[in-house]
C-alpha cells in the first residue's frame, strides 16, 4: 500500500511537473525501495520490501538528512541544509504522524509497567515491544533514552 502511494505520488509530481525537489525525492525512496526488494530475493523472500522494512527506509532517510542538515549548517551551507529539509518534508509524507517527547515517555512508561522491567536487564524487551507498536511513528533513540532513564 506504502509502495503503491509512493509510486503514485511520483506520477502526478512528474505529470504536474512539481518542483524539482519533490521528483527527485520520490525517485530516491522508489530506489532504496528496489534495493531492499533486491536483498530481500537474495534472502529467498519473493514479496520484496515489506510496509515495515519501507517505514524503516523512510526513518533511516530522514535521519541521514537531519545529520546532513546539521553538518551542513555547521560548516556555512544554508542552502543544502534547506534543500535537505525539503526532502525531508517530502518523505515524512508518507510516515505516520511522529509522537511528541511527553507521548514518547508516556509509551516508554506503559511498556515498562506493562513488562513489569525493573533494571537495564529487560530494556532490551521494552523496547522490542516499542518498535512493534510505534515503527515508523517514533524516534527510538530518544525513547531509548527516555527508557535508560526511567530504568537505571
Amino acid at each position: 500500500m506504502l509502495r503503491e502511494q509512493i509510486d503514485a505520488a511520483l506520477k502526478t509530481a512528474m505529470k504536474a511537473k512539481d518542483d524539482k525537489v519533490r521528483v527527485a525525492t520520490l525517485r530516491l525512496i522508489n530506489a532504496a525501495i528496489k534495493d531492499r526488494d533486491i536483498a530481500a530475493r537474495a534472502e529467498d523472500r519473493c514479496e520484496g520490501a515489506t510496509e515495515e522494512e519501507i517505514l524503516q527506509i523512510l526513518a533511516k532517510m530522514v535521519k541521514q538528512r537531519e545529520e546532513s542538515a546539521d553538518a551542513y549548517e555547521k560548516g556555512c551551507r544554508p542552502e543544502l541544509a534547506e534543500q535537505e529539509r525539503a526532502e525531508i518534508e517530502v518523505i515524512r509524507d508518507f510516515m505516520p504522524r511522529q509522537l511528541s517527547d511527553d507521548e514518547i515517555r508516556s509509551a516508554v512508561s506503559d511498556v515498562i509497567e506493562e513488562y513489569e522491567a525493573s533494571g537495564l536487564k529487560d530494556m532490551g524487551k521494552c523496547m522490542g515491544a516499542l518498535k512493534e507498536r510505534y515503527n515508523g511513528a517514533m524516534d527510538f533513540g530518544r525513547a531509548g533514552k527516555f527508557m535508560k532513564d526511567s530504568l537505571s
